[in-house]
């Protein structure tokens, strides 16, 4: 008992009397805010009584807005975050800059700590001044100020944040190169590591909590969503694509490199986007048993990887690798014909059979299951195109217990009812 008292004291209580306190302010500003008419429309936009009406226009005072000030007062002091005050966000700026350049001239552990001291005045500066080109500043430098303290998880947070805040912000090229600078460490750190256990990470600021390459490809596709247009929009979609295919996520690989042949026709990466497609869509094949939609497509790469890059054609490395990979589509779809015949065969289904044999023969005359086309197509040319049901006999001895559909009565011109041979019926 002594110790759930305890317990209350040093944990509930300090909750409790800090929601007391929030609710007691709100509803005091609110008191002073709607106090005098009750249920009354204009009492909200009333003037002051000490305005004479004979004197200049006097700004009418907004009793909501006055409350939502006072409101939005007390939520940034029980968050800890600085109150707005565009003339408090200058100052504290000018403190975070002076803090970044002592930085600069700082070097080591000392400057790091710097740098994160000057982050922190930025922060404070970019609260003070919300929905301004100051706050745009502070943010940017804020992030600016992470990076340098190498503290890149923070550092990435800030620039995304930035990038949702100001969309098409005039830091725009240089957040797009941070975030791909330090995408680009998280890939190299993981590759590193890939043989090792993967503990949670509790004490590098360099790093994410855990899934460090993880998070490097959402930062690649962050670049791609919020500049598409970008100088580095097409690298970051390559190097999306190559960790994917490290990992052998050879479907989402599959994705970006698609989207950068489509969109990124001028790409540098585009000769290759094409080869590295052929061999994604080559791993994601699944076998005879399964859609070989992807093999088509497959073929259709290799083909127009040739038509788009005769040039690239004519190194015998590049060449070879395009021969390979259309070798090896023809050995698949030749198999799955194959497979279909075989599966046919053994339901007796010989017509259909023959139809895959002789499909075989034509377009794959090459491959290692023409030969075998060849001899099951001797060995079934005599038997029937679809099998004999078996016990048929039966039908003979039990005729169909479905009952027939009665004889419908045929009228003559005059409308009398008569037999199939033409006989009036007896009524």
């Amino acid at each position: 008992m002594k110790r759930y008292k305890k317990l209350v004291r040093r944990r509930i209580m300090p909750h409790c009397f800090l929601s007391m306190t929030l609710f007691s302010v709100v509803m005091l500003s609110g008191c002073q805010s709607f106090g005098g008419k009750k249920n009354n429309v204009d009492s909200l936009t009333a003037v002051p009584a000490s305005a004479d009406q004979g004197d200049s226009p006097v700004e009418q005072v907004s009793y909501v807005e006055a409350a939502r000030d006072s409101t939005k007062k007390v939520v940034n002091f029980v968050s800890l975050r600085e109150q707005e005050s565009l003339a408090k966000g200058k100052e504290l700026y000018q403190a975070a800059d002076k803090k970044f350049r002592e930085a600069k001239e700082l070097s080591g552990p000392d400057a790091k700590k710097a740098f994160y001291a000057a982050s922190k005045l930025f922060r404070r500066a970019s609260e003070a001044a919300p929905e301004t080109a100051l706050q745009q500043d502070a943010m940017f430098m804020r992030a600016e100020s992470e990076f340098f303290a190498d503290r890149l998880n923070d550092a990435a947070e800030t620039y995304g944040t930035l990038q949702k805040t100001f969309p098409r912000n005039r830091h725009n090229d240089m957040v797009t190169a941070r975030l791909f600078t330090i995408s680009k460490y998280w890939i190299d750190t993981a590759k590193a590591e890939e043989d090792s256990w993967n503990f949670v990470n509790l004490t590098d600021h360099k790093r994410p909590l855990t899934d460090s390459d993880g998070h490097a490809i959402r930062l690649l596709d962050q670049i791609r969503y919020d500049d598409p247009t970008g100088k580095l929009a097409d690298d970051a979609t390559m190097a999306a694509a190559a960790e994917q295919i490290r990992q052998e996520k050879y479907s989402k690989a599959d994705e970006f490199l698609t989207d950068l042949r489509e969109t990124y026709t001028d790409s540098d990466h585009l000769f290759l986007a094409h080869l590295l497609g052929i061999r994604c869509k080559l791993e994601i094949y699944a076998g005879p048993k399964y859609s070989g939609l992807i093999l088509e497509e497959a073929d259709k790469l290799v083909k127009q990887t040739r038509q788009r890059f005769p040039d690239k054609m004519q190194e015998e490395q590049y060449s070879e690798i395009v021969a390979r990979a259309a070798a090896e589509i023809d050995f698949h779809q030749s198999e799955r014909i194959a497979y279909r015949a075989e599966f046919r065969e053994k339901k007796q289904e010989y017509g259909a059979a023959r139809y895959y044999y002789n499909q075989l023969l034509e377009k794959h005359q090459g491959s290692p299951h023409a030969e075998k086309a060849r001899e099951r197509l001797a060995k079934i040319e005599a038997l029937p195109d679809v099998p004999v049901p078996r016990l048929s006999w039966l039908k003979t001895v039990f005729p169909d217990s479905t009952a027939s559909s009665p004889l419908e009565p045929t009228f003559d011109t005059k409308g009398n009812p008569q037999e199939s041979g033409g006989e009036t019926l007896l009524r």
